[in-house]
């Protein structure tokens, strides 16, 4: 299970929101209104850590949990789940990303292809700030319509070549599903279709409360996020694996 929850969490704050030179105009353009939309430049400067807990269900597993993600400026996070008492972790400390066996209670590294996509969720606001400093691009594909609402369609690449396809509400500019490549329980590589709805306004900055993750087409995990933090002091301790 412990390949489950490589997808891209950190959408709820992030995703869409980083601007670089190499952008052609019109996606340069969408990418500012979103940051505006998500609060503004001045709002994500000053975020240093981000707690969010809520719950969860595994729908095709018929399991019920909780869950708590914290991310700490520039590039680390961790996530704590508890299912049906079972507790997993996986985090990354800004060079190791580890996990919690469930079956062990050992911390472990990572597989390799597991780590690259928990490496690529840990950046955090600073990849707003200074974008260049991981490569990211992003370049807009088209217009869409979908149930009678536009979306504007931008392709964020990053540096290894990972690609994410984000629809963005052309009215709000907040994201509304995100699509990615990621690994299931069996560790075979999925597509993964994350929505995110019931955006509320904390501290100046919108977030998003509810996300659906289907993998391959199919309902696979939902989310509430019940409670948002900012600006906690989170330790680094929190992230460094455990010997």
């Amino acid at each position: 299970m412990k390949k489950i929850f490589s997808i891209c969490f950190l959408s709820f704050f992030l995703i869409g929101l980083i601007t670089s030179p190499g952008f052609s105009q019109t996606a340069k353009e969408i990418l500012e209104k979103m940051i505006e939309a998500y609060g503004g430049r001045e709002v994500l400067a000053k975020i240093n850590d981000t707690t969010l807990s809520g719950s969860m269900e595994m729908i095709q597993m018929g399991l019920n949990g909780s869950l708590t993600m914290y991310q700490k400026e520039p590039n680390k996070m961790r996530m704590d789940f508890e299912i049906m008492g079972m507790m997993i972790t996986q985090a990354y400390d800004g060079e190791t990303a580890w996990m919690i066996n469930p079956q062990t209670g050992n911390a472990e590294e990572l597989p390799e292809k597991s780590a690259e996509d928990f490496k690529r969720q840990a950046i955090g606001n600073d990849a707003i700030l200074h974008p260049e400093k991981y490569g990211i691009t992003y370049s807009y594909k088209e217009k869409v319509k979908i149930e009678g609402k536009e979306y504007f369609v931008l392709e964020q690449t990053f540096s290894d070549g990972h690609k994410v396809i984000q629809y963005v509400d052309s009215e709000t500019y907040l994201t509304y599903k995100s699509i990615t490549t990621t690994f299931n329980q069996m560790g075979v590589e999925v597509e993964a279709e994350t929505f995110l709805s019931d955006y509320k306004k904390l501290e100046g900055m919108m977030v998003p409360h509810s996300l659906t993750i289907l993998y391959d087409g199919e309902e696979f995990i939902k989310m509430t996020i019940t409670e948002v933090s900012f600006n906690s002091g989170l330790e680094d301790s929190l992230f460094k694996m455990s010997e």
